[in-house]
């Protein structure tokens, strides 16, 4: 077994629990990941906090670990220890941190997934040196976390800031939240494939590659295969990731209007396909900002940390809850 870090340093567990899987990581006070295991994500509160209780018990067999921090992509209450509704998770207004800590003895804490990779990239990757930072994690919708004055705000209740949930387009598409026209509905690996269908049902062209694969079967078309093809050139996929970098630039403007932020960090699945559209949404993004010409424009990154960003910043928060805990 591993134990502390030379002066003194806990080492802690940070934990992705997603959807589909559980991703645990042993965290060092650098932000190194020294040990990962993954199970299934079970579909029974019960079932997950079990689970997630196995993960723990499979790295404490190997290291000394001292606390334990969740990354959960749902509503978290201020105090950070109950998850009051997690869409694509069987909890709802459940004591997640209290039923962990009796079930480990060790201090648990709660945190959104965005914040927690919002922390790790402050601590230790792409928002380093940010003052007032925002991170965008683009994926299935859009999550966001913001730091001011170094600190992560969120809000009076702890839900701040769903910006996915701009209304961009009133009567637009209809969002899962209820809403229509939400700026996750037209940013997002779920929107590149809406546009491509829209796209061609406005203007059917059918001599590219990805156009045929949409008319032979709409329900396969994922925003990967988007932005594959607009990797390899195909002109309907290159169209869409052009109107994909407009909302992005369009909806850095609003978030800059209202945060004024000095750094914004692009993460989540999406972001590994900057390449084909960030310089673009950089330029949309310079046009449409209030003041534009007479302003400092926030710097614009991609995630260093990648997908373990989550992980690294539920383990480095979980530290930093224990070390207050001790004085």
């Amino acid at each position: 077994m591993t134990g502390r870090l030379q002066g003194g340093a806990p080492l802690t567990v940070g934990i992705d629990v997603g959807g589909t899987n559980i991703r645990a990581s042993v965290v060092d006070a650098d932000g190194e990941v020294l040990d990962t295991v993954t199970a299934p994500t079970p579909h029974s509160a019960k079932a997950l906090d079990a689970a997630l209780a196995r993960t723990v018990r499979e790295l404490r067999q190997r290291h000394d670990i001292a606390a334990v921090g969740l990354a959960v992509a749902g509503f978290v209450d201020a105090d950070r220890a109950r998850v009051r509704f997690a869409p694509h998770l069987p909890w709802q207004d459940a004591p997640v941190a209290r039923t962990l800590t009796a079930e480990l003895d060790l201090p648990v804490v709660l945190e959104h997934d965005a914040n927690a990779a919002a922390w790790a990239e402050y601590r230790f990757g792409a928002a380093a040196g940010g003052h007032n930072a925002v991170l965008i994690a683009i994926g299935t919708g859009i999550g966001a976390a913001l730091l001011v004055d170094g600190e992560l705000y969120r809000g009076t209740h702890g839900i701040a800031p769903e910006l996915g949930h701009l209304q961009v387009v009133p009567d637009g598409r209809h969002c899962p939240c209820g809403k229509r026209g939400c700026w996750e509905r037209y940013c997002s690996g779920t929107a590149l494939a809406d546009t491509a269908i829209e796209m061609l049902a406005t203007d059917p062209v059918t001599s590219t590659v990805l156009a045929r694969d949409v008319i032979r079967d709409p329900g396969s078309l994922t925003g990967r295969r988007v932005a594959d093809a607009a990797q390899d050139g195909d002109p309907l996929a290159v169209r869409v990731l052009a109107d994909f970098a407009r909302w992005l630039g369009l909806g850095l403007a609003f978030v800059s209007d209202i945060f004024d932020p000095d750094l914004v960090v692009i993460a989540g699945g999406v972001s590994t396909s900057a390449p084909l559209f960030l310089d673009e949404a950089r330029e949309h993004y310079a046009r449409s900002v209030t003041g534009a010409g007479h302003r400092p424009l926030a710097r614009i990154r991609t995630t260093q940390l990648g997908e373990a960003a989550g992980m690294i910043g539920a383990a480095e928060l979980a530290r930093a809850a224990l070390v207050t805990a001790r004085g």
